[in-house]
């Protein structure tokens, strides 16, 4: 049996029926624990992006490395997409998550004392790795849902994992304005803490069917990503945006700090508040995919990201004289950016689950292991490019990502 045979079959005897969680229908409070969840443990996930001023200097780090710290915490999660992930098709969910949790909350804890940059930059790639838990918990919530109303209950709690992405900015610097950006990783272990204990007395189990070898589930995944040109697609250019979103929001800190804004970290964390509004528009475009109108939403979004970064452009040019309007504008601009991030993600999550439910685990870990490496080369872009050529450079950058991505939506 050659390499391809081997990975054909073993996609075949992971191709069982999928089990349903607890065999019952998702009720609205567990989707609001399902949201919740995910919300909590995102956040730490992205609020390196408002800390990179504050975590780069008392570690010694360059500005042309600030992103680093932004990147790590990504690219584990994208590592922990690829390879802890799927094991939800071959373990049972619940004792999955618990393990995760676990290790995500003893990285925290390292995380508050690290002593170095290189120290930090490893546990924060094994707390993103940890943190990928996400991906388990969202396919256990679609199992869940009534036929038909898949994009409804990926959207529902796709809004708690927006609204934490969103909100993790903002809650990370007020506590670093408070306490010192180490308090933050205190504060996120202890978190994760609690919900472990919570979600082990919550979660339904979910035991996949599936009976391979973890060596051929991950052999696997190239198969699938072979046979699946939705999932390619889908993943590719919510990878261009996730790097898009990331280049903006690793660089705006930097330069809400800088004249003529010059915002303290309890003002760059109001900022990062006005982009949580985003999050709303979740749930209309999971019901968008459910009506048939995947194609034209995704590139409205791909269209607003790009209008997003030029207005961002346009805004953060100013040097002298008043603040307030290009303030507003800027704020805008983040709430635009996010509102078509967020569509894109949900429509393409949505498109990919449908795919294979046999498959959910792998394939949910591919798209979106694939766009969060989109989003660990916007984040280490951002630091080269604000280095390089400030601000203006930064939304170049970010636009040229969405410009790239409305061109595959053309082309597919």
């Amino acid at each position: 049996m050659d390499g391809s045979d081997h990975s054909q079959a073993a996609t075949t005897a992971l191709a069982a029926p999928p089990a349903r969680a607890g065999a019952q229908t998702i009720t609205r409070a567990q989707t609001l624990l399902f949201a919740a969840s995910v919300g909590i443990i995102v956040t730490d996930l992205f609020a390196p992006q408002t800390l990179v001023g504050l975590i780069g200097p008392s570690l010694g780090a360059a500005a042309s490395e600030s992103g680093l710290v932004s990147m790590a915490t990504l690219l584990g999660y994208a590592a922990g997409l690829f390879f802890l992930v799927p094991l939800a098709d071959l373990v049972e969910n619940r004792v999955l998550v618990l393990r995760m949790l676990a290790a995500a909350v003893l990285a925290a804890a390292i995380a508050s004392v690290a002593p170095s940059a290189a120290s930090l930059l490893l546990v924060l790639f094994v707390l993103g790795a940890a943190s990928s838990c996400i991906q388990v918990l969202v396919p256990v919530a679609a199992s869940m849902a009534p036929p038909g109303q898949d994009g409804r209950v990926i959207g529902d709690v796709m809004s708690g994992l927006m609204i934490g992405i969103l909100l993790s900015r903002p809650l990370a610097s007020l506590v670093a304005d408070a306490f010192g950006w180490r308090a933050f990783y205190g504060i996120v272990a202890a978190t994760l803490a609690l919900l472990a204990v919570l979600l082990g007395f919550t979660l339904p189990r979910r035991r996949p069917p599936a009976h391979a070898s973890y060596t051929e589930l991950i052999a696997s995944l190239l198969e699938l990503l072979r046979r699946e040109p939705v999932l390619r697609r889908r993943a590719f250019t919510a990878s261009l945006a996730m790097a898009g979103f990331s280049v903006f929001w690793t660089a705006v800190a930097l330069r809400l700090a800088a004249p003529p804004f010059n915002l303290s970290q309890k003002g760059i964390a109001l900022f990062a508040l006005v982009g949580a509004g985003g999050a709303a528009v979740t749930p209309l475009f999971g019901r968008a995919g459910d009506r048939g109108w995947t194609r034209p939403a995704t590139i409205a979004c791909h269209l607003v990201l790009v209008a997003a970064l030029g207005l961002a452009a346009f805004a953060g040019a100013a040097e002298a004289g008043g603040t307030w309007l290009p303030l507003v504008l800027l704020g805008a601009s983040a709430v635009l950016l996010d509102i078509g991030v967020v569509g894109d993600q949900t429509l393409g999550r949505r498109a990919v689950n449908l795919l294979q439910p046999k498959a959910r685990g792998r394939i949910n870990g591919l798209f979106v292991g694939i766009f969060f490496i989109g989003g660990a080369i916007g984040s280490l872009l951002a630091g080269v490019a604000w280095a390089w050529g400030g601000w203006n450079a930064v939304c170049v950058a970010g636009m040229v990502f969405g410009v790239v991505a409305l061109v595959a939506d053309l082309m597919g």
